[in-house]
Order: C-alpha cells, then structure tokens, then sequence
C-alpha cells in the first residue's frame, strides 16, 4: 500500500517534533518507550507543555496502590479548571474569540473569552442560587449551541457534575439517564431547528421530568426566540426557569479548587448493546488527555480554529471544549446538517470562520462524495490545515478523494481512535508524517498501546486484540455506580490489561489499522474476517455508495457473511433486476477476498442505519435482520431503516454458489 506525506505539512515544526527534541528523545518511538517505562516524568512534562495551573501542587503524579484499573493521578493536587480554561486568557487576550456558532439557517454569534468568562460566573452564581452545589448532577439536553459550553463549565466552576445528552434523545431516553445518575437539574433548549424544519425538545424534557422526582429545576434556554413560557404544574413538583432570568442572589461565586480526582463528567454510552453505561470522568484527567491530544496528534495552537462535525452528547463535544479551551484556541458549534442546502455547506462555514482544525466522520465523507459540487474550491479552504477523522473505520476510496481532491495532498487526516472510556485517542497520525489511507501511524504517547493474540503475546502483521499495558489519566475512572460492569468490560481477559474490544493490526511497515469491534468479527469456516474488509471490497465497486457486513449464522460455514449497499446509479440499475448486480458484487469481493469468503447476500437499501454522529450500527442491523433484540435505539438516526432491514431479513440467508451467476 502507497503511503503519503502531506505536502503543507513541516514535521520538524510541529508541536510534538518540538516537545520530543526538548526533552532529548531520538524520536518518536523512544518517547513512546520512555512514556512507558516512566509515565510519571513523562506526564509532569505534559502537563507543563499544556501549561495547567495548579491552585495546590500535586505530591505525586501516579499512585497504583488501588491496582492499573484504579489509578489515582496528581494526588493532592486541587485546581481552578474554569480558570485554565476560560479565565486565564480572558486576563490575557479579552477580545479574542472563544467560541462562534453558525445555525442551521445561517444565524451566527461570537463569543469573546472575556464574555465566556463572565457569562460561566453568572450561571454559576445562579445554580448556586438554585441550590445546586457541589457533586451534585446537571443533565444538559442542548444542541450544538454556546450555551451547551456555558452550563458545562458552570458546571464545573461550582464543582457540580455534568452530563451531556444527545439532543435528538427523545422522553425516554432523557428519563432513563436521568434517573440513573439522580441528576437535580435539567437544562434543554426549546428546540433547534434541521434541515430548515424546526424540532421542539421542550415536551420532551418536561415529559422526562415527570418521570423523574429527583430534578427539582427545569431551566430552558430559548434557542428558537419564541419565548417561554412556564406550564404551572406540567412538570410536577420540578420548577422551570428560563435561562437568561436564573435567580442570582450573589453576583459572583467564591473561588474554589477541586481535587484532581474530583468527578467533572458522566458520558453514557449509547446504549445500542444494553444499558446504557456512565462513564466517569475527572477534573484533571479529562482535560489533561483532550489537551494532550489536541496538541500533540492535531498540532493546534492557541491562534487555530477547531470544528468538529459533532453533538455535545457525544464524547468529542466535551472533548472539544475542554481541550480547545485548554490551548486557548477558538471553536466552532455548527447545529446544521452537513449538507443542508447543499453538499457544499460545509466547505462555507470553514471558510467563514476560518477554521484550521476540520473533523468528520468517513461516513460524512462518503455522504459528500456522492453528491455534485461537494469539492470546494481551493480559496474556500484555505485557512484549513489539518482534518481530523473518527468513529469508524475507512475504506480507501474515501481516503483517497478527502485526501487529493478536497485537501489536493496538502492537508494530513489525523486518524483517530479511541472511546467514550478512553477520554480521547489511543491512536492516531500526526502532522507530517507518513500515512497510508486509513491507517494510525501508532499509539499516542502516554498510551501503551499493543495488539495481542488470543494467549495475551504481542503480534505483527496479523489481526490480535487492540490493548493496553499501563493506565492513562484520561482512562474513565469506572462506570457509574457499576464497578463490576467496568470490570468485566476492560479488564476480564488478561491480568491488568485493557481490552478495548477492537481488532487492530500492525503491517511491516509499522502502520497501525483497526478492523471494528472484536464482537463484530465474522468467522466464516473458521477464518476470522472483520467487516471492514468486505465493506472496503463493496466500496471499491463503482456501483457501491456505501456498505456494511454483518455475520448470520449459518450451518455448514458457522457463519455467512449479508451485506447491505447503497449504490449510486439508479438509472443503470432500473435496466436490469437487482439479482444480477448482487452476483456481480458477490463476484466482486470474491475477487478481492477470496472465494470462500463471497458474501451468501447482497442487499440493496436506501439508508445504512447509523447515530446521529455518523457510527454504523452492525449489531443493531443484525439484530433487526435476525429478529433479536435490538437494544436502545434512542441515539438512531434514521430508525426507518432498520425496520427496512428487518424486512429483508424475513428472507433467510442463501448460499453464495446458490446466486445467479
């Protein structure tokens, strides 16, 4: 496989080449080796590149008294976070924007750090106001708007603990966290609006409300400006306030640090295999890892502009503002869809707020590809320097079309994999080296990444167990009121090391892939396969938009792998009946996989099932194909297309020799 180097990018010049010379590594794996074999020298030096201010010194930076899966990090250490967050440069640089935020209709507001400072002290002040203090839980149900990062950090400021939900959760949903964390206070918006259409979240939250008596205060932001209107009693015994008139009783709160340990954050999971779980997160952890990745895999500084294509219920929405923060940099909210009016939305809102910094998904890059006028002209662009990429695995096509055609080789994708429990990243690709398409070049340093065999042995050039050796400050500090859970998730298969629960691999060249979740793999007359590889060979059709596989069992093979396209000449396809283009593409991946490994069915859909953040659901879609249960489907984007492949899945699996040929 070729690899490619971006061409607007200088290595030597980056943040991390800078932090590796300063510290008189060779290079970048020494660093990694030495992150390992003294993790507490090589985080003091973190945090001094990422400039975190201390109100009381730590005494030490890593106790494993508790065991790996219980790290204690900065013991002792208490900090102001809103102040190195918000605070300290509004002392420094008043005027300069903290956040801007473009609508789904195009409205638009800036945020200076000097207003962001003063408007987190008056929220604080009034959920003090309101009774609301230390540990105690604020459920945020807001769409990607200012506000959103005003509570959290309100939030924080008092030393209270925040959740953000998906804004397109409905009542239940909303409920079902809530009362698992015994959040007091709930924060909504009155709704947003998507693809020009308004969407109301209001009786939503208040119907969650009812079913909730641990909440006492409902407080409304007003992002449609209709007003609001209190409904006396609608919401039991709970009171609502509008956020702009939060009772105030001191025009400031008292200056407070925390300890580092100190809880900041609970993050649920989506929930698509079960329950969903409440990831915990720290004061100093959390940020710490944001920041660190933010700089050292993204190369961004405090004059850079970060967008990522989000929604504050997902991890790197948080992520996003504690660690963009943290740098001093400016970010960008966007609400609206990503190609709403048209394909080329996107590309405008980078060049109108000058982002340097641009994440998506691959996902959203197959979306663009296939409309017209989805390659922005080079000055639109021009402020961009690096995209960011994660969430799922790429096929190369994609790649390839981001990489040459929008980003005409100038502009590195940063690759990066992690998890809700991870706090960020474990891998990734960094400005200025080498890529090769939808590769990592390794693990983040500070992460002792690994990928083992099935007898816990360290492999190269087979697929193994992505793993973890040592703890990481970002790594969740368990799941909430659920230790065993957190146990049996991470921690079950081999003795003090992290299973992520993905398939990885390490090629000769040291280029690291991540092939989906170990429970996704396919094993088909006992070959393992990951359903990255026959999606990449459906993909590689140029019939195919986009594609999943899923495994079904099947009694001869143990497992037969079903496959569901989108496609992208209707009118070709109206000529001829879909049974011949599916042995056309069983044939295909036959080619490129192998002939045992032909797919026993190709399905044509109109829609891949995903969540609203662009993942693909594999399990959910062999659930509906099978019949099983399906879990919360609460963060689906699209939940009419998993009842289309329900009804597909009526059909039971054929054979491939069984295909019109």
């Amino acid at each position: 496989m070729n690899t490619y180097t971006a061409t607007g990018c200088d290595w030597a010049d980056t943040q991390l080449a800078r932090f590796i010379r300063r510290h008189g590594d060779r290079d970048l794996d020494a660093l990694r080796e030495r992150a390992a074999r003294e993790p507490a020298r090589f985080w003091d030096q973190v945090l001094d590149a990422i400039d975190l201010r201390w109100v009381t010194p730590y005494r030490q930076t890593l106790d494993l008294s508790g065991g790996v899966m219980w790290p204690k990090w900065f013991v002792g250490g208490r900090l102001d976070l809103v102040d190195n967050l918000v605070g300290r440069h509004a002392r420094a640089t008043p005027t300069k924007i903290a956040i801007r935020w473009e609508g789904d209709r195009g409205e638009l507001r800036t945020i200076s750090y000097a207003e962001l400072a003063a408007e987190v002290e008056r929220v604080a002040a009034g959920l003090r106001a309101l009774g609301v203090g230390e540990g105690d839980r604020i459920a945020l149900y807001l769409p990607m708007i200012p506000e959103a990062a005003v509570m959290m950090l309100a939030a924080t400021r008092i030393g209270a603990i925040f959740i953000p939900f998906f804004s397109g959760y409905g009542a239940d949903s909303v409920a079902q966290r809530v009362q698992d964390c015994d959040a007091r206070l709930l924060v909504c918006a009155n709704g947003y609006y998507r693809r020009g259409k308004r969407v109301d979240m209001l009786a939503d939250a208040r119907a969650a409300v009812r079913a909730c008596p641990s909440l006492r205060h409902l407080v409304v932001v007003d992002r449609l400006g209709t007003g609001l209107c209190a409904e006396p009693g609608a919401s039991g015994e709970c009171i609502e306030f509008d956020f702009r008139r939060l009772p105030v009783s001191v025009s400031t709160c008292p200056l407070t640090a925390f300890p580092a340990e100190q809880t900041l954050m609970l993050i649920y999971t989506s929930g698509t295999t079960g329950k969903p779980k409440g990831v915990v997160h720290t004061h100093a952890g959390f940020p710490v890892k944001a920041a660190q990745d933010l700089q050292m895999a993204f190369d961004l500084r405090a004059d850079d502009t970060l967008m990522w294509v989000t929604d504050m219920g997902w991890l790197m929405g948080p992520w996003m503002v504690y660690g963009g923060l943290m740098l001093g940099a400016t970010l960008v909210f966007y609400e609206g869809t990503p190609d709403y009016p048209d394909a080329g939305r996107l590309w405008e809102v980078v060049e109108r707020h000058g982002v340097t910094h641009f994440g998506l998904s691959p996902t959203l890059v197959r979306l663009l590809m296939a409309h017209e006028g989805s390659v922005p002209a080079p000055h639109s662009i021009a402020t961009l320097r690096v995209f960011g990429s994660t969430g799922e695995a790429w096929n190369d096509a994609p790649w390839l079309w981001l990489f040459e055609e929008v980003g005409r080789s100038r502009r590195p994708i940063i690759n990066y994999s992690g998890g809700t429990e991870i706090g960020g990243g474990i891998l990734a690709c960094f400005p200025g080296l080498p890529q090769k398409p939808g590769s990592f070049a390794g693990a983040i340093p500070g992460v002792a990444a690994d990928v083992l065999d099935a007898e816990g042995r360290p492999v190269r050039g087979t697929v193994g167990e992505l793993a973890i050796r040592q703890p990481w400050p970002g790594m969740t500090n368990g799941f909430w009121h659920d230790p065993e859970r957190y146990r049996d998730a991470y921690w079950s298969v081999w003795p003090d090391v992290w299973v992520h629960g993905d398939w990885a691999r390490i090629d000769e060249d040291g280029h690291w892939f991540v092939h989906g979740r170990s429970d996704d793999t396919i094993k088909v007359a006992g070959k393992r396969v990951g359903p990255a590889d026959f999606e990449s060979a459906l993909v590689s059709h140029p019939l195919v938009v986009e594609a999943v596989a899923v495994g079904v069992p099947d009694a001869i093979k143990g497992e037969a792998v079903v496959c569901f396209v989108t496609v992208a000449d209707r009118e070709r396809m109206a000529a001829r009946p879909w049974d011949e283009f599916e042995a056309e593409l069983v044939e295909h991946v036959g080619r490129q996989l192998g002939k045992p490994l032909r797919p026993a069915r190709v399905h044509r859909v109109d829609a891949i099932p995903k969540t609203r953040n662009g993942k693909t659901v594999r399990r959910v879609m062999r659930g509906a194909y099978l019949g099983t249960g399906l879990g919360d489907l609460s963060s689906i984007e699209n939940p009419d297309a998993i009842a289309a492949v329900g009804a597909l899945g009526r059909d039971r699996p054929v054979a491939a020799d069984a295909l019109p040929t």
